[in-house]
């Protein structure tokens, strides 16, 4: 990671996941699970749901919905947050093609 002084301050540019430059582990499914979970949050907001709407058409309940909206989804696997967006309207496509560096990476694209 880059870095370089700025006003007396360590400035270091970014990976792109923020997860992983505060080295937590699992920091490519943290970033998974944040981009859907913020597909959710504009999909409610689009649908003009409640959290109590939203947790019956999700088939989660309410605290769960509340939990995620408070950035609290830890309790939720990738597989049911994307459960949850197809359930309100939304389909999910996941492409997979050969990387071009030894190791690959996992990308979420949305539109």
């Amino acid at each position: 990671m880059q870095k370089r002084i700025i006003e007396g301050v360590e400035v270091r540019h970014g990976s792109g996941n923020v997860f992983a430059d505060l080295e937590l582990p699992d920091a490519g499914k943290l970033k998974i699970k944040t981009g859907l979970v913020v597909e959710i949050r504009k999909a409610m907001r689009a649908l003009g749901l409640t959290q109590q709407a939203a947790a019956k058409r999700m088939g989660i309940p309410q605290p769960k919905v509340s939990g995620m909206m408070h950035g609290d989804f830890t309790n939720l696997s990738e597989h049911k947050l994307m459960d949850c967006l197809n359930r309100l309207g939304y389909d999910i496509e996941i492409k997979v093609r050969p990387a071009s560096e030894p190791v690959g990476h996992l990308t979420l694209a949305t539109t």
